[in-house]
């Protein structure tokens, strides 16, 4: 079972419900699975999601056997809970004619975790790591490079399994805000992305980005393989030609961890810009 974050226990164990429109599945259309946040159960496909206009993820079919009915607390709605951790998931509604099945399951983005459907990844991809202070604008800036398939925040590089986004924050577990950026080697190479990567943050700076101080915002990068480190120590070598005091550090990934679901695709779902990320050119 995941340790759960006080606004994903909120919804998911006192049944709460998320703003409509607030929850970063609401639409979204990639194709693959959406499972229990907090047991990881696979509960509904996205051939069976729809846009019904509500704010909230909807789907028209569960997977079998996967959620449970209980008539709400209102006693007029119907609560839909995880089958298998009784996770609180949304409500249901027959009747509305929205699809032929005649059904609405109205779902909260925070009960959920998407895993994308391998056929729809290339063949052949890599996977590069790097920390440069909140994942947020990073992520953000990264995911505009042509070729890169998916960008997502999480946390690497501490002794804490799985820890939260409080936990991160305390400088107890030594972790590090990072993006983990899945890539086509045949529309991108690694190189490419590593100057991106030292050009949208201040690669002088120790244990902070800009206004964010603390281990966690250090500037690193996570290699993969021998290569990426090769990649990653002469782009640093050419910075310090350039007069650069660089105090990016090059370490071996270790296991990254997914961060919740709030810090993921934060500035598309509000529609901002990066407050301590932007582009430099330094190459």
């Amino acid at each position: 079972m995941r340790s759960l974050t006080p606004e994903e226990k909120r919804v998911i164990i006192d049944k709460g419900t998320e703003y409509p429109f607030t929850g970063i599945y609401t639409n979204h259309k990639e194709k693959g699975t959406y499972h229990c946040k907090q047991c990881d159960a696979p509960l509904y496909r996205s051939a069976d999601k729809f846009d019904s206009g509500c704010g909230w993820p909807s789907f028209d079919d569960e997977i079998k056997g996967a959620v449970k009915r209980f008539k709400d607390a209102d006693g007029r709605r119907t609560e839909i809970v995880c089958a298998a951790c009784g996770g609180h998931l949304g409500h249901v509604f027959e009747g509305e004619g929205f699809t032929s099945k005649d059904t609405r399951h109205c779902v909260n983005s925070i009960s959920l975790v998407f895993r994308k459907d391998q056929a729809t990844t290339p063949a052949k991809t890599e996977t590069a790591i790097f920390a440069g202070g909140c994942f947020w604008g990073v992520e953000h800036l990264l995911k505009r490079v042509d070729g890169v398939l998916s960008v997502e925040s999480g946390y690497i590089g501490g002794k804490t399994p799985n820890p939260t986004y409080e936990e991160v924050c305390s400088h107890t577990t030594g972790h590090a805000e990072a993006v983990r950026v899945i890539f086509d080697p045949a529309k991108v190479t690694y190189e490419v992305l590593a100057k991106r990567f030292f050009e949208i943050h201040d690669p002088e700076q120790i244990n902070r980005q800009g206004p964010d101080v603390g281990d966690q915002y250090r500037s690193e990068v996570f290699y993969t393989n021998e290569q990426q480190k090769e990649v990653a120590l002469k782009l640093i070598d050419l910075l310090k030609a350039k007069g650069y005091k660089v105090a990016t550090k090059v370490t071996k990934a270790t296991m990254f961890w997914e961060a919740e679901a709030y810090h993921q695709d934060y500035y598309e779902r509000k529609g901002t810009q990066p407050y301590c990320h932007s582009y430099t050119k330094r190459f």
